[in-house]
């Protein structure tokens, strides 16, 4: 169910020091959740993270899974940069290609990064743009559907990412003939699934293939990237994956195929690592009754966009009313002129009136990324409540100066 391992009082404390909205994330839980997938993984002495930086691309926050261990996956050259002044260098970043300019596999070759190839077509504007390496990673997409017994579990075949079997073979082929003699395989198959068997069959697919390829070209298998994918409740009926039991699925998969071992395990996480230790803590500004009742809150999909993107639902708690009855229905509405500009649509909560705080879960992983600017609106602080109890601004709020500081001739 979503996370309530902070109290009211903490988040009542933060609005006392910061001026909402503003996200607020949990240092201790973060690290509790980075060292528990260190241990599932921990039997595979090749394993690492790589947390997905559009998730949640702070500095404080990527700063702290260093110290976990982590590494990075960057998809832009602004994540590269962040991944380089955040200390990351060398096999601790991994570039997922995706119709990316060029200059960008630059960038990525001088800071020594894991390149993961996504198309055929990117094997010679890598040749181009800092050389071929002698380990590459390349990015598998099966075709049709992705299913765990009757369960369809993705669309691969819908999919703008990865190649297809023959051209993986064309692409190892030719890299074959440049430096290259190690290579890895990646497939994103699922997203946000918290069927714990997703991995494990993941797994066995990419070691099976794996082994085939090397078996045709001579190449050394190094590695599979199970990517991201595993998801966590944002409802509260909703049940929390197991990671302990995803690695020990995963274990058996790979002592299964891999009995002689030698091959690493990757993963890119990012909704699993930070999602539930993110909150947008917001105030009710004020209550509006026509044909529905309304809240109106000082947050909007500028800080949070999956409402009103995907319809997605995030958990909302009022402080100080966690044990009232939830006898009372509302809309709870941003401030665009949008009408899908909503938190919560018909949700049943307690009895809320303008002043009350409300704290909207699991805002951790794609919450303040995914911000904007419509409307004028400007994007909110992030707040991190640190291990030891205090409280630290990790970005400040953005101000007009800010909205205005692209523009020229005004």
């Amino acid at each position: 169910m979503p996370n309530f391992q902070l109290s009211d009082a903490v988040f009542e404390e933060a609005a006392k020091r910061f001026p909402t909205p503003f996200h607020l994330y949990d240092e201790a839980g973060i690290r509790v959740r980075a060292r528990a997938l260190n241990a599932a993984f921990g039997w595979n002495p090749d394993f690492r993270e790589y947390f997905a930086v559009k998730a949640l691309p702070n500095p404080a926050i990527l700063s702290i899974l260093k110290e976990e261990g982590c590494g990075l996956d960057c998809s832009s050259a602004t994540e590269l940069t962040l991944a380089e002044r955040c200390g990351f260098r060398g096999e601790e970043i991994i570039l997922s290609a995706n119709a990316m300019p060029p200059e960008e596999f630059s960038q990525a070759r001088a800071l020594g990064a894991v390149i993961n190839l996504d198309d055929l077509s990117d094997v010679p504007t890598l040749r181009s743009h800092g050389g071929i390496p002698e380990t590459v990673c390349l990015r598998f997409n099966p075709g049709g559907d992705f299913a765990i017994g009757n369960t369809i579990m993705g669309n691969p075949g819908e999919a703008k990412y990865g190649m297809m079997p023959s051209q993986l073979r064309e692409a190892l082929k030719e890299l074959k003939t440049e430096s290259v003699r190690t290579f890895g395989l990646h497939a994103f198959l699922s997203s946000n699934t918290r069927e714990e068997s997703y991995f494990p069959e993941l797994a066995a697919l990419l070691l099976t293939l794996g082994k085939e390829l090397a078996e045709e070209t001579g190449l050394r298998f190094g590695f599979i990237d199970l990517s991201g994918g595993i998801g966590i409740p944002y409802r509260p009926e909703d049940p929390e994956p197991d990671i302990a039991a995803i690695g020990e699925g995963v274990r058996r998969a790979f002592e299964k195929i891999c009995p002689e071992g030698g091959v690493g395990i990757k993963t890119e996480l990012g909704r699993w690592m930070t999602g539930p230790f993110g909150w947008l803590v917001t105030r009710a500004m004020h209550e509006k009754k026509i044909y529905r009742d309304y809240i109106g809150v000082d947050a909007c999909a500028v800080n949070l966009m999956r409402p009103a993107m995907y319809g997605a639902y995030h958990h909302i708690t009022v402080c100080g009313k966690r044990d009232w009855p939830e006898d009372h229905v509302y809309d709870v509405t941003g401030s665009l002129c949008e009408n899908n500009d909503k938190f919560a649509v018909e949700r049943k909560m307690p009895e809320t009136v303008p002043g009350d705080l409300l704290v909207i879960h699991d805002t951790g992983a794609h919450g303040y990324a995914m911000g904007y600017n419509y409307n004028g609106r400007l994007r909110s602080a992030e707040i991190l409540y640190t291990a030891e109890g205090g409280y630290r601004m990790i970005r400040r709020a953005e101000t007009p100066d800010d909205y205005f500081a692209t523009l020229t001739g005004f």
